[in-house]
């Protein structure tokens, strides 16, 4: 029996050199650092997938010349790979080569398609896995291992009740909903708002920037809200009110010409009875002092001129608030 083995134990150290050649030769050493640039597009996601669905991902290598990348040591289609004796469940059903030759190195476009082929009951992790390309340089052969990628296989069905919180897998992501709808509606109210905005500051600015803001009666309400409020602040007023209305007859207008100004001016056609009253405060400021006026004429001069204002601009001063 002791002599039995120790026969075995001389052949199995006979055995060693021969095993270590072996697997020295099935395992060649790791191509030097720099020598190949790796990009890989993997899938958008990590979760989902379920039994016969195709994952695919495509690999970007760049090899510097003189290494050459060896055809066949890449993946093999329907290739079972295992991992600690066990089948990964996950197999290779296409893949497609193409190169780009260059001064300095070889572009290789590798696109690689897996098949899932394993299923539970429960969520279970799975990877595509680790492939090891070979190339070579001046009859030295190197490797080179294009990483795994994992990611989680759901199962067909679910049995038993499933609390979402405690069944938050890191491979998830976060649940996003969709604000597409929302953010095009928020983009419409500011625009809605932004015209709103332009339309108040046209009607109400005092500046002449924009178009139709630098006529006779919109220059002449500035004035007004610089004049004193006195009686030569009063008549200031008038004297102001009057040359911009005749700025824009193009010629003196005076009570008994108004029909003619409104028709050669129709958009005043709505403070015809206001253009009336205008020369009766006129008349009562330079010619009747002692006469009855009215309560508040400066303040009453300036809505006159801001409607008119309204007018020249287009707008309809009655649905103008009082100034």
């Amino acid at each position: 029996m002791k002599m039995r083995t120790s026969l075995l134990a001389l052949c199995m150290l006979a055995l060693m050199p021969l095993t270590q050649a072996i697997a020295e030769e099935e395992m060649p050493p790791n191509v030097e650092d720099g020598i190949v640039t790796i990009q890989i597009a993997e899938p958008t996601h990590k979760v989902g997938y379920s039994v016969g669905d195709i994952l695919e991902r495509e690999v970007t290598l760049e090899v510097k010349k003189p290494y050459k990348l060896i055809d066949s040591s890449l993946p093999i289609v329907g290739y079972e790979k295992r991992y600690k004796g066990q089948t990964l469940g996950v197999d290779l059903s296409s893949i497609s080569h193409t190169k780009d030759e260059g001064k300095d190195s070889t572009t290789h476009h590798i696109k690689l398609a897996y098949q899932v082929f394993t299923n539970n009951v429960v969520a279970k992790h799975a990877s595509l896995p680790a492939e090891y390309i070979r190339l070579i340089k001046d009859g030295k052969v190197a490797q080179y291992r294009i990483p795994s990628w994992d990611f989680v296989v759901s199962p067909l069905s679910i049995f038993g009740a499933i609390k979402v919180e405690s069944d938050m897998s890191p491979y998830r992501g976060p649940l996003l909903l969709d604000a597409s709808q929302h953010k095009l509606r928020l983009q419409v109210l500011v625009g809605v708002i932004a015209v709103c905005l332009l339309g108040l500051l046209y009607i109400l600015g005092k500046y002449t920037w924009l178009p139709r803001m630098g006529g006779p009666f919109a220059k002449a309400y500035r004035d007004l809200r610089k004049y004193p409020k006195n009686q030569e602040g009063l008549q200031q007023a008038v004297s102001r009110l009057h040359l911009a209305l005749n700025t824009t007859a193009g010629q003196s207008v005076f009570s008994d010409t108004l029909d003619q100004f409104i028709a050669h001016k129709p958009k005043f056609r709505t403070v015809r009875g206001e253009l009336d009253q205008f020369f009766q405060v006129s008349r009562q400021v330079f010619f009747e002092p002692n006469a009855a006026q009215i309560a508040d004429p400066q303040g009453w001069l300036k809505q006159f001129c801001r409607h008119c204002r309204d007018c020249e601009r287009g707008l309809k001063p009655d649905a103008m608030k009082s100034a």
